[in-house]
Parts: structure tokens; sequence; C-alpha cells
């Protein structure tokens, strides 16, 4: 079996993008099982998915998989990992040491394999010193851009009020992340050079609201 080339993720749509993530999630759970090979139809089966969509997504990206055996579990994951950007890890650093901004920097998701909270940076001086419960050293908001360039960090995440995340993504896309995660209740970007992801979990819940209201 020939390997295809390293395909650009400019040609993955944010669906697919979302679904190759959650393959990689399944293929690691696999991983830690035990197992060597699995097909579409057995990762559809355990993990909620469709198979008919697992081979398109994969046939999409290159040459995957044995017809008849299977797809050889630590290839698959290595090769998608290598795809999405997510073999090494990625510094991220949080603005906001409240409740929500130091559990998102201890928390295992936003630490692993491909990404590692190396600051949070808060206004209050109360806070500024201290550590979150893991570890995450709390810093001065003046210092952030100067920290950013330190840490190597790509990514800041956003635990802000709203009236403070227009503020506080301008400071991040200044100091040069190339990504910003909202989780502040207000959209923020544009910027040149970095891309932006708002997350407003008040309108996830109403959306959510909404369904089960028409559901009855």
């Amino acid at each position: 079996m020939t390997r295809a080339a390293r395909p650009g993720r400019e040609r993955l749509s944010e669906a697919a993008t979302l679904r190759l993530s959650l393959l990689l999630r399944s293929l690691a759970r696999l991983a830690e099982e035990g197992t060597a090979t699995v097909s579409s139809e057995a990762l559809a089966r355990r993990f909620g998915m469709n198979a008919a969509q697992i081979r398109k997504d994969l046939a999409n990206l290159g040459e995957f998989g044995v017809r008849g055996v299977g797809y050889d579990v630590a290839d698959l994951r290595s090769r998608l990992a290598s795809i999405l950007g997510l073999d090494r890890a990625r510094v991220v650093v949080v603005v906001g040491a409240g409740h929500l901004g130091q559990a998102l920097a201890d928390s295992g998701s936003f630490n692993g394999s491909s990404f590692r909270v190396a600051a949070l940076f808060d206004v209050d001086e109360r806070k500024v010193g201290g550590r979150s419960r893991t570890g995450v050293p709390i810093l001065p908001a003046e210092e952030l851009a100067r920290s950013v360039a330190e840490l190597g960090a790509e990514i800041g995440v956003l635990a802000v009020p709203a009236v403070a995340a227009p503020g506080a993504a301008e400071r991040l896309a200044g100091a040069g992340v190339k990504g910003i995660l909202n989780f502040a209740p207000a959209t923020v970007g544009p910027f040149d050079g970095a891309t932006v992801k708002n997350v407003d979990l008040a309108l996830c819940l109403e959306s959510l609201a909404v369904r089960l209201s028409a559901a009855g």
C-alpha cells in the first residue's frame, strides 16, 4: 500500500474536521484497549458513527486500510493526528482566571499530547501570583504580549466577561497567537493572522431549550 502525500488542511471543511477529530478520539480509545485493527463497520457500531461516512472521509485524504482486513489502528491514528495538526503539543494561554478559566486550564482536554496550558492571565491582583489547582501560574494581564512570545503560545482562550472580550482578543491577536477560542458571551474578531472560534455557551443552552420545546 502506497502512503499518500499529506493533504492540505485547507481542503477539510469544519464538519469533516469534526468527524475526523471524533474518529481520532475513537482510535485512541481502541489503542488503549490494545485493538490492532478495526473495520469501518466496527467503528460505527462502537462509537455511533456512520460507516460509509468514515470510508468517504478517509478516501478524501488518501489510501487507508486494506479491503477485508480493516484499518491498522496505530497507523491510522498517527496519520490522522498529523493531518489534523495534532501530532505535537501546542502551547495554550488562558485569559481570565475566574472559575471557568481555571477549570479550562486544569482540564484534561486542554492538557494532553496535543495541547498544554502554560499560563493564565488576569487583572485581579488578588489572583496574580497564584496557581490553578493543577499548578498553572496566574500572571498579570499586562505581561500577556511578552509571555506569549516567551512561552511560544499558539492558542489563546478567552474566559472573561463580555465587556472585556474584544480588548482581550485584540491583545492576544497582537501578541501573535494563531488561534483564539472565545468562551465569553460576545463575538470577537476577525483578526489578520489569527483564526477565531466563538463558543457562546448561553446560545448553546438556548438552542437546546428550543429543541426540547419542539419535541414537546
